[in-house]
């Protein structure tokens, strides 16, 4: 009979959950706010006066923000410790989640959405690190990444039900003054219950060089794929863009190998297990998000639902990872990451695929499958890939590695919610959702190769 360890033990408990829950209600409301606009975004756009590339903008400018600026948080986290770097970031979250309620305009919502994004890019990665702190050992650690992973799971894909029902009940401006409570509930639960974890004060310096590159390379890539859909790809704007991204990639990599205390340590690529899991978080969030900006355009749009009745449609999508993510890390603590990681993209790749009949006449009770696999599959992918990019890196650069992960991830949802709204401004909303899907399959199931190849090697 296997005995439980002290901190298993300790994991049993309520006392022992509690710094769980702490991490975990400022994690979800940043999850929750890349998705819950998405059933507002009509709504958004009629009460602003904005088009659909303002309302792309909406929810790439968080994106843009958060990953942006990961890398450069994670480093802030270890250098000064997760607790300090963790609240201040639920606080600048909250308070910019009050201005993006005010916004009078599209711009200023934008701008509070890319502060919002900041908030959130201080947050994540200092919440991995302090779970890592909290749960010391790999059973409790793998169990609570599970948790971790189901809050982020059932936060994605909850925010178009909340959305739905907020827009419906008391209006858009509610989906941003709902996070203000909360994130008080959770800046009072991680200041008494969360163990600080100590500053590893082996690396100093802020690297801002390389930081501004990234952010820049990004952005640019950001910008040329969202604005390809309204002014062309051959387009000056959008040229200039790829050229910015082009030219700020190789500048990044140079000055992080020539850096004292670089931001992004590249030589923890050097080991598959780092690199393989950051590469399937892009992916993963590149199908996955794309599609959580199109459904609600399609129910809404095509199938001419209401606000409300698009959230309670997208309810199976919501549900399935409170089932996977916790199986996940279950599993993950007995056989090790890489099998439930290659089962979940397996599963979703699938659920992404079961899309391609949707149309006009498309009964809704087929389309639930599909919902519900790519919701499971979802859910089933990122504890997994969360516990194995942690275990890959050195405990000291948890903060790094973590930021790695999150910016591969929120990258992938950049891009994929780019493409999606390139896809179908130019075209009619179900062959740009059906191009989408292809190429969002094709994703999950390259990642579910991916993880293979990384386990066997």
């Amino acid at each position: 009979m296997t005995v439980p360890t002290r901190n298993e033990t300790a994991f049993a408990t309520t006392a022992g959950r509690l710094p769980l829950v702490a991490v975990c209600v400022g994690y979800f409301l940043v999850i929750l706010d890349v998705t819950v606009v998405t059933v507002a975004l009509p709504a958004i756009g009629t009460g602003l006066r904005g088009g659909l590339t303002a309302l792309q903008w909406v929810v790439d400018g968080y994106t843009l923000a958060f990953a942006g600026l990961l890398l450069f948080c994670g480093g802030l986290g270890d250098r000064f410790g997760g607790k300090p770097v963790f609240l201040t970031g639920l606080v600048v979250f909250t308070a910019a989640s009050i201005g993006c309620g005010l916004a009078p305009s599209a711009g200023a919502l934008v701008g509070a959405r890319l502060v919002q994004g900041a908030g959130a890019a201080l947050m994540v990665p200092a919440s991995l690190a302090l779970l890592r702190n909290a749960y010391p050992d790999r059973g409790s650690r793998a169990r609570a990444f599970g948790v971790w992973g189901m809050v982020a799971g059932i936060a994605a894909a909850a925010g178009p039900v909340l959305g739905g029902v907020l827009v419906f009940t008391v209006g858009w401006r509610w989906v941003f003054y709902a996070n203000v409570p909360f994130g008080l509930l959770g800046f009072l639960l991680t200041l008494r219950y969360v163990p600080a974890p100590a500053a590893s004060g082996g690396r100093s310096g802020l690297d801002i060089p390389a930081q501004v590159t990234g952010a820049l390379g990004l952005g640019g890539l950001t910008w040329a794929l969202i604005e390809a859909g309204a002014r062309g790809w051959g387009s000056p704007a959008v040229s200039g863009g790829f050229a910015l991204f082009a030219g700020a990639l190789p500048a990044f990599l140079r000055l992080e190998r020539r850096a004292r205390a670089p931001m992004l340590p590249l030589r923890l690529f050097g080991d598959r297990r780092f690199s393989g899991p950051a590469v399937i978080g892009g992916l993963l969030n590149l199908g996955f998000y794309g599609l959580l900006f199109l459904v609600p355009l399609f129910f809404q749009r095509v199938r001419h639902l209401d606000p409300l009745m698009t959230g309670l449609a997208m309810l199976p999508m919501a549900m399935a990872p409170m089932i996977s993510s916790p199986l996940s890390g279950r599993i993950a603590a007995r056989t090790g990451p890489y099998p439930p990681m290659a089962c979940g993209l397996v599963i979703g790749g699938i659920g992404l695929l079961g899309w391609l009949p949707a149309g006009q006449g498309t009964d809704y009770l087929s389309l639930v499958a599909p919902m519900v696999l790519t919701g499971f599959g979802t859910g089933f992918t990122m504890p997994a890939a969360t516990t194995a990019i942690l275990e890959a890196a050195p405990a000291e650069l948890g903060g790094a590695a973590s930021g790695v992960l999150n910016v591969a991830r929120q990258t992938g949802s950049a891009i994929g919610v780019a493409l999606a709204g390139t896809l179908v401004a130019r075209g009619d909303l179900v062959t740009g959702l059906h191009t989408h899907v292809v190429v969002g399959g094709a994703a999950f199931l390259a990642a579910a190769a991916l993880a293979v190849l990384t386990a066997r090697r």
